[in-house]
């Protein structure tokens, strides 16, 4: 096995633990993810094949189900937009490493309202940051201050687009510091 086959190999296995927490998390209405995490099904499918992870099989709850998923679409093709410049910020400057698809998941992820583990079903913050230092190392160690992931990956869309969300002039400054930094309950 070729040195590139067999990191390929090593990633994909790094990231087949996560990926099976989050679909479970998912199907539990645990995330705040739609059905397919924000890819199509053809993504989905495959992804879900490549990692040894099986569809979910119907069950008596589905109706509940499939109405929570079809309104997390919804809001998902409503903020395309918005999970598009997150997908693409995950992805720029990364080399060929770890999962292409996890970019589409997090983004979507980031459209929800809780801290980006939980609304990713994962089962803290540390974990959180093991999958984005596998999967985009380079934004991930841009995180100087340990800021919130979503808090500091909107920070970096907007220092991107040259627009400016916050008030305050600086973080140090900020009354809302509490919002961005420290501990995540």
């Amino acid at each position: 096995m070729s040195q590139a086959a067999l990191r390929l190999q090593v990633e994909a296995e790094a990231n087949t633990a996560w990926l099976a927490q989050i679909v479970r998390a998912q199907r539990d209405g645990r995330s705040c993810l739609p059905k397919r995490l924000g890819l199509d099904a053809a993504q989905y499918t495959d992804l879900l094949a490549r990692h040894g992870l099986r569809a979910a099989a119907r069950g008596a709850d589905d109706g509940l189900r499939d109405e929570r998923d079809a309104l997390r679409e919804e809001l998902l093709a409503l903020r395309r937009e918005e999970w598009q410049a997150l997908h693409d910020l995950l992805l720029s400057g990364q080399d060929d490493h770890g999962e292409p698809a996890m970019a589409a998941i997090v983004a979507a992820a980031c459209l929800g309202g809780e801290h980006l583990w939980r609304d990713l079903g994962l089962d803290s913050r540390a974990q959180l940051y093991a999958l984005l230092m596998h999967n985009f190392p380079q934004l991930a160690l841009r995180n100087t201050q340990d800021m919130r992931w979503k808090k500091f990956f909107y920070k970096q869309l907007c220092e991107q687009d040259g627009g400016y969300v916050c008030r305050s002039p600086s973080c140090d400054t900020c009354p809302t510091y509490h919002d961005c930094f420290g501990e995540e309950q």
